[in-house]
This record gives C-alpha cells, sequence and structure tokens, in this order.
C-alpha cells in the first residue's frame, strides 16, 4: 500500500512539475526543489523520466522559437544577460544570473549597478536603431537581489515622449517577484532624422 501510495505522489509531482516548466520555462532545478520539497538530484531524475531537458537548453529552445530579430544598437555581447527573445521596437527579454562576482562580498546582496545595466542595456538593444542612447531614466529598486538568484528582464517599448524619444519599461523578477522596474527614454538616430526631415520639407 506504501509502495503504490509513493508512486502516486511521484506521479502527481512529476505531473506538477511537468505544468510547473511549461507555465514558467525557466524555472531553476533549484527552485523547483524548494517548491515541491524534494532533493535537486529527485528534481533532475524526474526531469529525465519526462524528456524534459536542463534549464540551459529550454532556454535555447525559445530563443530558437521565438528570436528572429538582430540586436542593432550594440554588439550582442555587451547586453548585459542573456537575451533569449526579442522583437526591435516591441519588447525583449533577458535573464541574469547572480554569480558572487555580482555581488557584495560581505552580505551577498546584488550590486544595483548590476541590474541597472542588465535593464538599460536591454532598453538598448530593442531599439531598432543603430545607435540608440538612454538620455532620462526613472528607477525604482523594489527589493534586494541576493546571491543565486535570478532577474529576468522584461522590457516594452511604450511609443515616444513630447519630444520624440522612444519610452521604454523595464520590470525585473526573480521568479514572479518584482524587484525592479525603470522607464528610459531613448534617442534614436532614425527619430531625429524623420524629424530633420520635417523641418527641411517645412
Amino acid at each position: 500500500m506504501d509502495g503504490v501510495s509513493m508512486r502516486r505522489t511521484k506521479t502527481e509531482r512529476q505531473r506538477m512539475l511537468k505544468e510547473t516548466i511549461e507555465q514558467t520555462p525557466f524555472i531553476t532545478d533549484e527552485e523547483l526543489s524548494r517548491k515541491f520539497s524534494v532533493s535537486i538530484q529527485t528534481i533532475r531524475l524526474d526531469r529525465l523520466e519526462l524528456s524534459i531537458p536542463e534549464l540551459r537548453q529550454r532556454i535555447k529552445s525559445v530563443a530558437t522559437d521565438q528570436w528572429n530579430e538582430t540586436v542593432k544598437a550594440l554588439p550582442l555581447e555587451e547586453v548585459i544577460g542573456e537575451v533569449i527573445d526579442l522583437e526591435l521596437d516591441q519588447r525583449a527579454i533577458s535573464i541574469l544570473d547572480i554569480s558572487s562576482d555580482l555581488v557584495f562580498s560581505r552580505n551577498k546582496i546584488a550590486r544595483g549597478h548590476h541590474l541597472f545595466a542588465q535593464a538599460n542595456s536591454l532598453a538598448v538593444a530593442v531599439i531598432n536603431d543603430e545607435l540608440a542612447l538612454t538620455v532620462k531614466t526613472e528607477l525604482k529598486f523594489i527589493r534586494q537581489v541576493k546571491q543565486g538568484e535570478r532577474v529576468i528582464a522584461k522590457a516594452t517599448v511604450e511609443g515616444k515622449d513630447d519630444s520624440g524619444k522612444s519610452i521604454v519599461h523595464v520590470n525585473s523578477f526573480v521568479e514572479n517577484e518584482l524587484v525592479f522596474t525603470g522607464v528610459f527614454h531613448m534617442y534614436q538616430t532614425s527619430g531625429r532624422k524623420g524629424e530633420q526631415d520635417d523641418e527641411i520639407s517645412n
């Protein structure tokens, strides 16, 4: 009876595990381990039995399926974090793992400028122009981020401000918790060229 119960528990856990990964494909084995109160090794065995690839492969799969754009405003390697989704002038997503070199040594809290750099470089990357510069920001750090956490930044282009600069809103999350939010006003040459053409025609 106990064996049947254990198997049923395992089956139920694996069903929930599959649903969780489908809903949040960037969740780590460590986070799944905490969520289901089992060891990381158990999670890995469950994934193997369910033929669910490890996180890195899932990220690459999502990127291959969703991202067919090319960053124009800066070299891809200069984007802080790993870009996994991009639609120029629309939206972008990047992932930054908070490693030991990104935190204060005494308290293991991430240095704020790394969160800003991830968000700012993503705001630049999403602009469909060879030159995009940040001219104004409105930032709010919601909570401290610690070593070992994964920050998912999501950028959305929300149109133009009164001076014709693109407005990019970036929200950064750890799991589903908002940890940073920022509004970036972006100068770009294509928008400026349009303004100059209008002035000439007038």
